[in-house]
């Protein structure tokens, strides 16, 4: 089931990641109170009152991780007011945050299917309108489905270079 490297890639032996993609995500929305507020994100939750009520972690940890994700671009925040209170502030996922979408639901997927027992997890993704359950998966840009065994990962960029060393 492994990924085959490909080109520079092929020996692994000989080239380290410092810079991996995947290290650097986890690095920046990896806590488990980041991926409960982007849930509850995609779920339609703009105001941190209820971020906290519905994920219920404590003030302190979402106002810290709505404040690293705004920082990254994830969300963005705009003002409101309600009638005689002061202002306070929404927090809308950006195209970045929204590009999360296939990470965030391909964990509740395979949490479904391997952490909640042979019915699956209390919710389901399905298409609107046809009620069609909807599978997060690999995808080539053309739209046809591949697994594992069908992917290389190659070198991209200065990565692609053999004299890099």
């Amino acid at each position: 089931m492994p990924l085959s490297f490909e080109g520079v890639l092929a020996d692994r032996t000989t080239w380290r990641l410092d810079n991996c993609s995947i290290g650097r995500s986890m690095e920046t929305i990896g806590t488990r109170s980041s991926m409960l507020i982007l849930r509850e994100a995609f779920y339609g939750t703009t105001r941190f009152d209820d971020f906290v009520r519905r994920t219920k972690i404590g003030d302190a940890i979402v106002a810290a991780r709505l404040k690293d994700l705004t920082d990254i671009g994830v969300f963005t925040k705009q003002p409101y007011r309600e009638p005689g209170r002061r202002t306070r502030y929404e927090y809308l996922l950006t195209e970045k945050g929204q590009d999360l979408f296939p990470a965030v639901f391909a964990l509740m997927q395979w949490g479904n299917k391997h952490l909640q027992g042979e019915d699956g997890g209390p919710l389901r993704l399905v298409e609107r309108g046809t009620g069609e359950p909807v599978v997060i998966g690999a995808r080539t840009a053309s739209g046809r489905d591949v697994v594992p065994e069908d992917l290389a990962i190659v070198a991209h960029g200065d990565w692609a270079d053999p004299q890099r060393g």
